[in-house]
């Protein structure tokens, strides 16, 4: 879905830790605010159904008054796992887990009894750049709801006992999410991507990091990054002044932070570090010594930080199956144009996996299907993908097939990436690239008829951009983009050609679990086909 894949890093890869889809963004018109209480607030800014408010403290407030039987309400805290430093790194996953505990003001039971007696559904999620409270409850316990997400997030207890708890909860969850290889290299993927910086960091805490997750360190994380410059209040379903004075009430005495009103982009050294297999699993599994420096990075610093795009490969050699394959580059960020272009060339190539049910809308027609799963039995999945971030990307593609075809995986990715670079030979045609238009309107349309969705949509893209585009402008963006496009956009990322703020490196970024006997060098395989940032004179433009 479009939106997902737009903002597709902002949610967990792991279904344990509770996400609903992310959206993202475009614009809105300013006016001028007609009441009384706006001389005692910074900005209001709406279009038609959409808008916002500023508190005076920085504290952003949108909803969108649209009709329904219930409303749902959502905090977004600009704050995540690609904030973390070494000594605070696995604090965004505690978080998650201690969310809706005790507080100063309400006991654990009082705060289990007041969720219950809402009805509704409440939750919340970490991701790299997000951390969500969010709930569907009935119209008439807002108050109750915003009260409630209030308190949990500027009152929490976390106490010794709770954290404690959290710890076994959260190694159980890290153990077994380790032994899934669908939930677990997508986080190796990022962390071989983004080595020792930003987007790298890892969503689960690792499993040594543990001992050291204290109510001292995460109180003292929560102080530094739950600002309300960094704080977005959304609700769908609900008058705009009504909310207002709701946020005025519960989150308009929270001091103003002036050291983050100023978002100066600081510089950032990429690391110089070899990758390896070790080093790299030793970052997600224990405490290494070496990653505490004696110079902290400060607070401002690590918000201003851009993703630096190492690239790199990580190979675990495991009993396992089948072998799982990732291979990946660095993508667009949710800023740049072409991200519609490449959200098209992710539809048009889907995939799934062998047992998939076809049919119209479930990928049945995409390139991955017609040219991988229906043509080599062998092959048990086969799946593009697009992470999206505020700075940076990953689009790639993941496969896995039966250890003795080792051999010929890479060659299959290789080829189905090089074939949508041109317009010839096998190339992209008109039909499937129309085709994976209206496959990418109707996910967008059909899914935003979600109240939770639409909270979501709303909340990320005022969290990220400040402002919102509608659907029906998303789609006229979708529309607009053509085939000659959609195939430089492709080569633009597949050849490595991408350049993002944190002025990456381009090179092919791989990941792979199992009986790994067989495998090519995927350098190699790269070079042949033209993937990535080469050297190789062939493919020099």
């Amino acid at each position: 879905m479009f939106l997902t894949q737009i903002l597709r890093a902002t949610r967990s890869h792991f279904p344990t830790l509770r996400k609903f889809l992310v959206r993202s963004a475009s614009s809105v018109t300013n006016i001028q605010a007609n009441t009384k209480k706006s001389q005692e607030l910074s900005t209001t800014i709406s279009n038609e159904i959409t808008k916002i408010t500023t508190l005076p403290n920085g504290v952003r407030v949108t909803t969108e008054n649209t009709p329904g039987h219930f409303s749902a309400v959502g905090v977004y805290v600009d704050v995540g796992s690609r904030y973390e430093t070494p000594q605070t790194l696995g604090v965004s996953h505690m978080l998650d887990r201690l969310a809706f505990k005790s507080t100063k003001t309400h006991s654990i039971e009082q705060i289990n009894s007041i969720i219950e007696s809402l009805g509704g559904n409440i939750m919340s999620a970490s991701s790299r750049e997000a951390i969500m409270y969010q709930s569907a409850i009935f119209s008439q316990d807002l108050s109750k709801v915003i009260a409630l997400f209030s308190d949990v997030i500027r009152n929490p207890c976390i106490t010794l006992e709770e954290v404690e708890e959290q710890k076994q909860t959260t190694l159980y969850e890290i153990q077994e999410i380790w032994q899934k290889p669908d939930m677990i290299l997508p986080e190796l993927l990022h962390t071989v991507a983004f080595k020792d910086n930003t987007l790298g960091n890892p969503m689960l805490c690792p499993e040594d990091r543990l001992i050291m997750m204290t109510p001292q360190l995460i109180k003292e994380y929560m102080s530094i990054w739950y600002r309300p410059e960094r704080i977005v209040l959304a609700v769908a379903g609900a008058q705009h002044e009504d909310v207002v004075e709701l946020a005025m009430r519960y989150f308009g005495d929270i001091p103003k932070s002036p050291e983050f009103n100023t978002h100066t982009v600081l510089p950032f050294t990429a690391p110089k570090q070899k990758q390896t297999k070790s080093s790299l699993y030793k970052t997600l599994t224990t405490a290494a010594s070496s990653l505490f420096h004696a110079n902290l990075p400060s607070p401002t610093f690590t918000a201003n930080q851009k993703a630096y795009y190492t690239g790199g490969s990580l190979f675990l050699d495991q009993s396992h199956p089948h072998t799982h394959v990732y291979i990946a580059f660095e993508g667009l960020s949710i800023h740049d144009p072409d991200i519609y272009g490449l959200a098209i060339l992710q539809m048009l190539l889907g995939g799934g996996g062998s047992f998939s049910a076809g049919g119209p809308g479930k990928g049945m027609y995409s390139r991955l299907f017609t040219n991988v799963l229906n043509q080599y039995s062998w092959m048990e999945s086969c799946l593009c993908f697009n992470h999206c971030y505020t700075d940076s990307g990953l689009f790639g593609i993941s496969a896995s097939c039966r250890p003795e075809y080792n051999q010929h995986i890479f060659d299959v990715i290789a080829q189905q990436f090089d074939s949508v670079t041109s317009l010839e030979h096998g190339g992209v045609t008109q039909l499937e690239f129309s085709r994976a238009k209206n496959q990418l309107k109707s996910s967008l349309l059909m899914n935003l008829e979600s109240r939770m969705v639409q909270l979501e949509d709303l909340g990320r893209q005022v969290q990220v951009h400040g402002y919102k585009i509608s659907a029906e402008e998303m789609c006229k963006k979708i529309d607009n983009v053509t085939l000659e496009e959609l195939v430089r956009i492709a080569n633009k990322v597949i050849r490595g050609q991408v350049h993002n703020e944190g002025n990456g490196t381009g090179k092919v970024t791989t990941v792979a679990q199992g009986e790994l006997n067989g495998l090519k060098d995927i350098q190699t395989v790269c070079d042949d086909y033209g993937l990535g940032r080469t050297n190789n004179s062939k493919w020099l433009h």
